[in-house]
């Protein structure tokens, strides 16, 4: 049995739905109440809260693998993310495939950084059987503009001129699938890109373009952009974000070959992510 945590999110619902396919048993482990795939147990936990830890012990109870996604909140000062690698030990888990950050290599002096690699540490450190994926920026962000695109056709965003080489999730959540089922794995640190760089402007053309209809862009300053997003991450981590999509430096503009060294194939690009979620902003 493999457990999924952030089950219900832009990575763990295509994992699951593979695990699933592959003929795993899965757990799938999320915030709240949720639908699933046929066949897949749902276990609610928040991981956030530590006292809440306790809950995820029967989620892990028979558990071979363990998929560790960590929400905004796990990055805040009391969080101890550390803990559920020592809960998955602890309940027989042999293997823990961890969903880090590509910051950890590129910027690994910003605060959630440290945390991050220290998580990263903590793992190696396990005696588990581990992977790392490293991802950058994620197509699926661009849902964030969903509701201005569908109300009003506008998308309001900062720094519209400068691209990074954001990754599909459903890549992702391959790569995590391979991970997890295939000893090959074990120790792998894989960075984890899209296959060409795009700045924001030229994701909402190709929104645009998908839905037939014109689509305008506002550009936020950084103030205002960091008060979109601290209502939902800390802020720390809000600047981490914006420094790297301000100026991204040589090390985040690479077009990473990991994708297709662990599937054979190269990242989707965001065309691809775009034409599958396009009824999002319709």
């Amino acid at each position: 049995m493999i457990v999924v945590t952030g089950a219900t999110g832009n990575v763990g619902r295509p994992l699951t739905q593979a695990l699933s396919e592959a003929g795993e048993q899965v757990t799938a482990v999320s915030r709240h109440a949720a639908a699933v795939p046929d066949g897949v147990r749902h276990v609610a936990a928040d991981l956030g809260d530590v006292t809440e830890l306790i809950g995820l012990a029967p989620a892990l109870d028979g558990a071979k693998a363990l998929f560790l996604l960590l929400s905004g909140d796990l990055h805040a000062p009391e969080a101890r993310p550390a803990d559920i690698i020592d809960l998955a030990a602890a309940s027989g888990v042999r293997r823990v495939v961890l969903l880090s950050s590509q910051g950890v290599a590129t910027r690994p002096l910003g605060p959630t950084r440290v945390a991050m690699r220290a998580l990263e540490d903590a793992l190696r450190e396990s005696g588990l059987d581990w992977a790392v994926l490293r991802p950058g920026g994620f197509a699926s962000n661009a849902l964030a503009w969903a509701e201005s695109v569908r109300t009003q056709g506008t998308v309001a965003a900062p720094f519209g001129d400068v691209g990074v080489p954001v990754i599909d999730p459903a890549d992702i959540a391959e790569v995590a699938a391979a991970c997890l089922l295939d000893d090959r794995h074990n120790g792998g640190v894989y960075e984890l890109t899209g296959p060409e760089v795009i700045t924001p402007r030229q994701q909402v053309e190709a929104i645009a373009s998908a839905l037939g209809s014109p689509v305008r862009f506002h550009e936020l300053t950084r103030d205002e952009a960091k008060a979109t997003m601290t209502p939902f991450v800390p802020a720390e981590l809000a600047d981490d974000t914006l420094d790297i999509i301000s100026a991204p430096n040589p090390a985040e503009l690479r077009i990473s070959p990991d994708v297709e060294r662990v599937l054979g194939r190269a990242p989707r690009p965001f065309n691809d992510w775009v034409a599958r979620n396009v009824a999002a902003f319709r």
